[in-house]
């Protein structure tokens, strides 16, 4: 089912195409592609904006797609083909974060409803927009695909060479009050990422351009671990290159709550993102009551030789399927 929930700011209507079945209540915005609300058994486990106009507005990217390029691009530069790109630095002047003030997240897709359990939302980024090479045809479906399990396949074609990697950026919270309240923390909440190597940042959340082993770090969470408070926004490296189906690439429970999710992905990077930043948006978030898994390539690809490209070229396609597998458990 389909529905109006609201306008952008030039009178388009927003949608939310609503899905259930196998365990699972699904809401998805037009905004941005955005994951509204996903809940298993009745359980909501995203956190989501008050009002759908938030999407466009004010959101910290809630459970919208990403792009053109997800994460961040240093100095908002690139070169590509022998020409030089300036892209809008849109986190403190300095780094292009999420592709721009108006990335995908903040754009209306169109939206079909392909069945009862699945729906497509498309977009097609015009040359020049937010300053990135070539026209880009979008794709994202999302389509309940078993039990307790919601998969999103994103797919991407361009006209000229260009730039991408999508991320899908949901708040995940296992401890969410069933009927509605605020918010707990995440501190509790453990958390397992098969990766034998993070990338390191510097003072602007840029990776140095190094794959550092995470054994005798606080990065190492081979073995489940409880966030507590260790500051985490980093990238975890699974492989160099895409694989072709889906495998697990964390695994997340909370004390006091039955709720597992595993999240698996085609993806070589996983972005662990605890959501210091939460309370910034105005919408009623404290710091930390959510956490990201975006599976993505790595992060300031263009600007490292070492780094696996992210070049699109005409005639290629980009995919990524993502998978988001709930179930119940003892407590954690």
């Amino acid at each position: 089912m389909i529905r109006s929930v609201g306008a952008m700011p030039d009178g388009e209507p927003i949608r939310e195409a609503r899905l259930s079945g196998a365990g699972l209540d699904v809401a998805i915005l037009s905004v941005g592609a955005a994951l509204r609300r996903l809940a298993f058994a009745g359980r909501p486990v995203t956190l989501a904006c008050p009002d759908p106009a938030d999407y466009v507005a004010r959101s910290p990217q809630m459970g919208a797609v990403v792009g053109r390029v997800a994460n961040r691009i240093a100095g908002g530069r690139f070169t590509l083909d022998g020409t030089a790109y300036a892209l809008p630095r849109n986190e403190a002047g300095r780094t292009h974060l999420h592709g721009g003030v108006r990335g995908f997240s903040r754009r209306n897709w169109t939206c079909r409803a392909d069945a009862d359990d699945a729906v497509t939302l498309a977009y097609r980024a015009a040359d020049g927009e937010e300053g990135y090479p070539g026209a880009l045809a979008v794709r994202c479906t999302y389509a309940i695909a078993g039990p307790g399990t919601l998969r999103c396949t994103l797919t991407a074609t361009c006209d000229r060479p260009t730039l991408v990697n999508l991320a899908a950026h949901s708040y995940f919270n296992l401890a969410l009050p069933p009927g509605g309240g605020p918010a707990p923390g995440i501190a509790d909440h453990v958390v397992a990422i098969p990766a034998e190597a993070y990338l390191p940042v510097d003072a602007d959340q840029i990776p140095t351009g190094i794959a550092a082993p995470v054994a005798g770090t606080p990065f190492d969470l081979r073995a489940p671990r409880r966030i507590g408070d260790t500051a985490f926004d980093h990238a975890f490296v699974l492989a160099r290159e895409p694989v072709a189906a889906p495998r697990p690439v964390a695994r997340v429970s909370a004390a006091g709550s039955r709720l597992r999710l595993e999240v698996a992905s085609t993806e070589p990077a996983l972005q662990f993102y605890d959501g210091r930043h939460l309370g910034e948006a105005g919408l009623g978030f404290a710091p930390r009551t959510g956490l990201c898994l975006e599976p993505q390539r790595f992060p300031d690809a263009p600007n490292h030789p070492g780094f696996p490209s992210i070049v699109l070229r005409p005639g290629e396609t980009y995919r990524q399927v993502t998978e988001y597998r709930l179930g119940e458990g003892e407590p954690g």
